[in-house]
């Protein structure tokens, strides 16, 4: 071990934490998801540190479209994600993972993110929005450019919604730009790029710290966070400039 591993202490136990990997790919198990290859990437280094974790691909399960809790209670016949959303809440960590097509986030992402989305108005036991203080990453796979745009698109997305984002919460990989072979596929180098194994390193460790110190917090304080105290007229030190 190097001086500069030694002297950042022996890490913190993570055993009571829960993640959730959400793999956003087109294919339906059991067809190989490169996707998925680079979850176990970060699912692997968790669990090595007693974290349970769960792996959901959500083109295997009857999602509806909508931006509603219960997408039954508005048309539709059927909706797996009220069954899937417990896990969700019980998870101390959340990351969404896909592949790019088109230069953008596969349509199975932009569900998840529009279900998520559909639980923002919710409270948790402290009063804030539900998904405080949950944290949040994402992992990106393709073989053409587009990890940044669309790591922006999902890591906006969550912060928006309540996750607390750590720093370089993103990882992933391209490989060359324009067509050609896919992260698992034989000859990629996918699996021993090394820029990809440190960024999905580095993320996974940024989760794992961040949800700790959140948890150990107690959470994220709610003094100026509170929608029910800001309806009811509590202004948590905001000043209108035209009374001033």
């Amino acid at each position: 071990m190097d001086d500069a591993a030694t002297s950042a202490g022996k890490p913190a136990d993570y055993g009571d934490l829960k993640a959730v990997f959400f793999n956003a790919t087109l294919k339906k198990s059991p067809e190989l998801s490169h996707t998925g290859g680079l979850i176990e990437v970060s699912r692997r280094i968790m669990e090595k540190q007693g974290v349970g974790t769960e792996v959901i691909r959500v083109v295997d399960h009857d999602i509806a479209s909508g931006v509603y809790p219960d997408m039954r209670e508005h048309g539709w016949d059927s909706d797996e994600w009220p069954e899937i959303y417990p896990k969700v809440q019980d998870a101390d960590i959340v990351v969404l993972a896909g592949p790019i097509w088109l230069g953008d986030n596969s349509s199975e992402m932009k569900k998840l993110i529009e279900r998520l989305y559909a639980h923002s108005g919710q409270l948790n036991a402290k009063g804030q929005w539900v998904f405080y203080p949950k944290v949040g990453g994402c992992l990106i796979t393709g073989n053409e450019d587009g990890i940044k745009h669309c790591a922006m698109n999902v890591l906006y997305s969550l912060q928006h919604v309540g996750f607390t984002i750590p720093p370089q919460a993103d990882a992933g990989w391209i490989g060359a730009v324009g067509p050609g072979p896919s992260y698992l596929d034989d000859g990629s180098g996918g699996p021993d790029s090394d820029f990809t194994n440190r960024n999905t390193t580095f993320m996974t460790w940024n989760l794992l710290h961040y949800a700790r110190m959140l948890k150990d917090a107690g959470g994220i304080p709610a003094y100026g966070n509170l929608p029910a105290a800001w309806k009811d007229g509590t202004r948590f030190d905001f000043e209108n400039p035209e009374y001033r």
